[in-house]
């Protein structure tokens, strides 16, 4: 069994859009969200009344701007190996990259309410579709799996986007991925889940 933590990017300079495979900025808040999770939990976590120390043996993260620059800052903090995979980067949102539900709403609020309802059946125009997400995910997954297995590390640090961390957790509580939009993933947060060598998924914790 391998253990990932998957952290969210914080708070950017376009968070109020779909910024999918836009590669827009970290705010100062966006940056401070993230470094706040990574203090508490890299310094300890509660587990069964018992504080016990939180390290990651390697960093995997998403090429895009609002993850990468943050964990080539951990990786140099805590002196740990960094990949990098597209693989982790979130949804393409196709024409809707870089604008607001609201104005979306305004000129296709049928297109998006459709989406919003059944992801699987609907996709945005021009965007990657769901089926497609959930299968480069799951390849990521494979070769994490397999990289880890190889150098004998058994918990990572995923610093990635809410879509992928929603798409796991549909995974993992076996939900349809129409579910995926009900599901958390709080920005700068992490959720924790395991990796069995069957390639199944389990949710463990949400993390502080």
């Amino acid at each position: 069994m391998f253990k990932i933590d998957l952290l969210r990017h914080g708070e950017t300079t376009l968070s109020h859009t779909l910024r999918g495979s836009t590669d827009d900025d970290l705010t100062e808040l966006g940056w401070s969200q993230m470094q706040q999770t990574i203090d508490q939990s890299w310094h300890a976590v509660k587990h069964d009344s018992v504080h016990k120390p939180l390290q990651w043996d390697v960093i995997f993260t998403s090429p895009l701007k609002r993850c990468r620059l943050f964990a080539e800052s951990v990786a140099d903090q805590k002196q740990r190996p960094l990949f990098y995979d597209a693989g982790l980067q979130e949804m393409h949102f196709g024409d809707w990259e870089g604008i607001s539900t609201q104005v979306i709403y305004e000129n296709e609020p049928e297109l998006l309410a459709n989406f919003w309802q059944q992801p699987t059946q609907f996709t945005p125009p021009n965007a990657e579709n769901m089926q497609d997400f959930y299968q480069r995910i799951f390849n990521s997954l494979e070769l994490m799996q397999q990289q880890m297995q190889e150098n004998g590390w058994q918990h990572a640090l995923v610093v990635t986007h809410g879509g992928v961390i929603k798409l796991l957790k549909c995974i993992a509580l076996n939900h349809s991925l129409d579910d995926i939009l009900k599901m958390t993933a709080e920005l700068g947060q992490l959720n924790s889940f395991a990796i069995h060598e069957d390639a199944s998924i389990q949710l463990l914790k949400e993390l502080p």
